[in-house]
C-alpha cells in the first residue's frame, strides 16, 4: 500500500468514530466504510463481500450501557487493505477478522480510559468557571476516541500483507481451523441475538415465509430480502390507514 492510502484509511478511522458518536452524517458503518476501504485499494468487490460478513458477525451487538464490543468498521479497514493480495479472501478473514475484532474491543476500554481523565479535567475546569479548559478538555476526549481507532488501523497497514503470510506461517492449523469454526458461528450466533429482540410471537407468519423461501424454494438471501421490503412497506401503509381510522380521519383508498 502508498503512504497516501494509509493516511487516508487512517483518517477514515478516526473522523468515522467521531461521526458515529456525535451528527452520523459519514457512512460509517460496517459494509460501508468497507466498501470505502475497497475503492481505496482499488478492490471495491472485496470491500463488499468482507462488509457483509463482518456485518453478519455484528448482529445483534450493541453498546447498551457503554458496553465495550467488537469495532467492526476498524475491522473491516484492516481486513479489506491486508486481503487486498490474499489469494483465499474467506480464510484471510476468519485469521484476520476475529483476533482484530478482539483486540478492538480492549482498544475500546483504553480510549474509554482516557476520556473518563479528560472528562475529570473539564469537571475540575467547570467548578473553576474556566470555560475555555472546559471545551479544550472535551477535544482532548475526542482526540482519544480517534488515536483508540487510528494507531490500530496505521500500524496494521504500515506492516501490510507480509504481517498475514507471517501469520499464516507461524499459527498451528489447530487455531487456524478454530477461527474457521468460530468464523461460521458467528453469524448465526448473531441471528439468534435478533430473533430474542424481535416481536416474533406478532410477526411468526413473516418467519415462516422467510424460512420458506431460504430452505424450500432456494431464493438467495438478496430476493427474500426484496420481499421482506415490500411486506415492511405494506404494514407500514397499513398501520397508517389503521390509525387514520382509529382516529375518526378519512382514510384515501
Amino acid at each position: 500500500m502508498t503512504i497516501l492510502q494509509i493516511l487516508l484509511l487512517t483518517l477514515w478511522a478516526g473522523l468515522s468514530q467521531v461521526d458515529q458518536m456525535t451528527f452520523n452524517l459519514l457512512p460509517s458503518g460496517i459494509i460501508p466504510t468497507a466498501i470505502f476501504t475497497g475503492l481505496i485499494v482499488g478492490k471495491p468487490e472485496l470491500g463488499l463481500l468482507v462488509g457483509g460478513t463482518l456485518q453478519s458477525y455484528a448482529l445483534g451487538l450493541g453498546m447498551f450501557g457503554g458496553a465495550s464490543i467488537p469495532n467492526y468498521p476498524v475491522t473491516a479497514i484492516i481486513v479489506v487493505a491486508l486481503s487486498a493480495s490474499a489469494a483465499d479472501v474467506p480464510a484471510t478473514i476468519a485469521l484476520i477478522g476475529i483476533p482484530v475484532a478482539t483486540l478492538t474491543v480492549q482498544i475500546d476500554v483504553f480510549g474509554r480510559f482516557l476520556n473518563t481523565f479528560f472528562q475529570h479535567r473539564a469537571d475540575k475546569y467547570a467548578a473553576l468557571g474556566d470555560s475555555r479548559q472546559v471545551t479544550f478538555s472535551n477535544h482532548l476526549g475526542i482526540l482519544s476516541w480517534s488515536l483508540s481507532r487510528m494507531i490500530p488501523v496505521f500500524v496494521a497497514l504500515c506492516l501490510g500483507p507480509s504481517f498475514v503470510e507471517m501469520l499464516n506461517a507461524i499459527m498451528p492449523p489447530w487455531l487456524s481451523s478454530g477461527l474457521s469454526i468460530a468464523a461460521g458461528m458467528f453469524p448465526a450466533v448473531g441471528f439468534a441475538i435478533l430473533l430474542k429482540y424481535l416481536p416474533i410471537r406478532s410477526n411468526l407468519h413473516f418467519l415462516i415465509l422467510g424460512f420458506a423461501l431460504t430452505a424450500w424454494a432456494g431464493m438467495p438471501t438478496l430476493a427474500v430480502a426484496t420481499f421482506g421490503v415490500a411486506a415492511a412497506i405494506a404494514v407500514y401503509y397499513q398501520a397508517g390507514k389503521t390509525e387514520k381510522t382509529n382516529a375518526g380521519g378519512d382514510v384515501d383508498e
